[in-house]
């Protein structure tokens, strides 16, 4: 029996796995406004925040100015940082880079998003971090259950998913 279990799961190994890539069309101004980050695999910059929201605003430079306010663990206050948002050089799908300290830029790419722009799905090329945001801090469980079950089969480790808001 156990040999049985171990070629099952060499064999799941070899299952292909969606493709992890950004999204082909990416409207930049509807892409800018208020995003609540519902729940992440955080990077660095974000380990420990909760009820994260971020403000993109495309600026006439062609790219976003981003505020992000945050609270930490166990602390009311609200803080906050500024940082910029690149687009690709073909403006127009989801290939993003981040810069939170200059000049370092991080890829981050937009896997998935809503027809209506309601919630985005923001992954990265190598799956290091990963953020389900919306427009309101709740989303509908069948929504979140499905964007979970998508993530999970482009190889994004979901068990590592923390909530951010408390709804």
């Amino acid at each position: 029996m156990k040999t049985i279990c171990s070629i099952l799961l060499m064999l799941s190994s070899y299952l292909p796995m969606e493709k992890n890539a950004p999204v082909a069309k990416l409207d930049l101004k509807k892409y800018s406004g208020t995003w609540y980050s519902l729940y992440s695999i955080p990077t660095i910059f974000d380990k420990g925040s909760r009820e994260t929201t971020t403000r993109y605003t495309l600026n006439k430079d062609g790219f976003y100015d981003v505020l992000t306010t945050y609270k930490k663990p166990k602390d009311e206050k609200i803080y906050s940082r500024n940082s910029k948002m690149f687009p690709s050089d073909e403006g127009n799908n989801g290939e993003l880079q981040a810069q939170f300290i200059w000049p370092i830029k991080v890829d981050y790419w937009i896997i998935e998003l809503a027809d209506d722009y309601s919630y985005v799905v923001v992954g990265h090329p190598d799956r290091k971090f990963l953020f389900i945001m919306s427009r309101s801090q709740t989303m509908p469980k069948k929504t979140h259950d499905e964007i979970i079950s998508r993530c999970k089969a482009k190889g994004y480790e979901v068990a590592k998913l923390t909530a951010q808001f408390r709804g």
